[in-house]
């Protein structure tokens, strides 16, 4: 029963190594910076946010994932410095993690940057044995336990950013661990797979509105690769509507604000085309963010040297004629 116990954690991450492990995003048009470390400081700004998706709300155990991220450039210097923690559950399974992530600004042209970014991490894998039922109770593995796996991770990006266009590259999970979930696993199967990902955007500027549409490629083998596209619609940069396909799995509509340019709301509801319509009602996904320490310039300004008053000189006193003194010589 041991052996089958193992085997069957191993099939089980073997499964997940298979599929998409990294957590899927509807608000990625505004949310990319947890997808691609090259993000990191794009902006002139400092931006913190806060997802929450609640995924196949009505199916038992579905995914659920929290993030919370910031980042922002340096003032004086072409680089931006950020970070973020994640965490991923799925019944009996969860990923947890956190990163540090740096980016380096290379100035093509005016108003075009080229962004080279790389994300160092921590991933942590867990499988809650108190959350499983085996036909053979007190199983010596299980036994009500947790078994966990710990593995450092990095990412790589590149962005190239535009007022009227963005594309970006990213390679997650580059080295590729094993995940090993205790001392008797001998045959190791499950890995972190390289998750490969591709997406971009351009802004047309009609009037007070500016429409964007997007698209997004995402692959890890040997899953066929996924396609999803959408297209977004700002007025004033006040308020945004938007909707998403995503090939073979759901469509997205998109609805967020801005509040005096310093918080960012944002909610987005997958209806599913898959077979889970039978089972799932939907899924929610809710964005809160704010903007702060804006930098109106990445160079350093010449100082202002005061112009010099001279000095007041004391106003010379008009020479009168002394009166003798009675006895002195005039």
């Amino acid at each position: 029963m041991k052996k089958l116990i193992l085997t069957l954690f191993a099939g089980i991450a073997a499964l997940v190594s298979n599929a998409q492990q990294l957590p899927q995003f509807s608000s990625y048009m505004i949310n990319n910076y947890v997808l691609n470390p090259a993000v990191t400081g794009s902006n002139d700004y400092y931006e913190a946010k806060a997802l929450n998706r609640y995924q196949w709300k009505g199916v038992t155990d579905a995914p659920r994932t929290y993030v919370v991220s910031v980042h922002g450039p340096f003032k004086k210097l072409n680089m931006g410095l950020g970070g973020f923690v994640f965490s991923d559950v799925t019944g009996p399974t969860s990923r947890t993690g956190g990163y540090i992530t740096y980016a380096y600004h290379l100035k093509l042209k005016e108003g075009l940057k080229l962004n080279l970014g790389l994300a160092a991490g921590f991933l942590q894998f867990k499988i809650d044995g108190s959350k499983i039922s085996t036909k053979t109770s007190g199983d010596p593995v299980l036994n009500g336990g947790v078994l966990s796996s710990s593995q450092p991770d990095f990412n790589f990006g590149v962005y190239l950013n535009h007022e009227k266009f963005f594309v970006g590259i990213a390679c997650n999970q580059i080295i590729g661990n094993k995940l090993k979930f205790s001392q008797a696993q001998q045959d190791i199967r499950s890995n972190l797979d390289r998750h490969y990902l591709l997406n971009g955007g351009y802004n047309f500027f009609l009037g007070k509105f500016t429409v964007q549409p997007s698209a997004q490629l995402k692959y890890v083998a040997p899953v066929p690769m996924q396609i999803e596209g959408g297209v977004q619609v700002k007025y004033n940069d006040l308020i945004w509507l938007g909707a998403t396909y995503r090939h073979k799995d759901a469509v997205s509509c998109l609805v967020g604000f801005n509040i005096k340019d310093l918080i960012i709301v944002g909610y987005s509801y997958d209806f599913a085309t898959s077979r889970l319509k039978s089972y799932s009602s939907g899924t929610h996904e809710i964005m809160i963010g704010a903007k702060f320490g804006k930098i109106k310039s990445t160079t350093a300004e010449p100082a202002v040297v005061p112009d010099v008053v001279p000095e007041a000189q004391p106003e010379e006193q008009p020479k009168t004629e002394e009166t003798p003194v009675e006895g002195e010589p005039k």
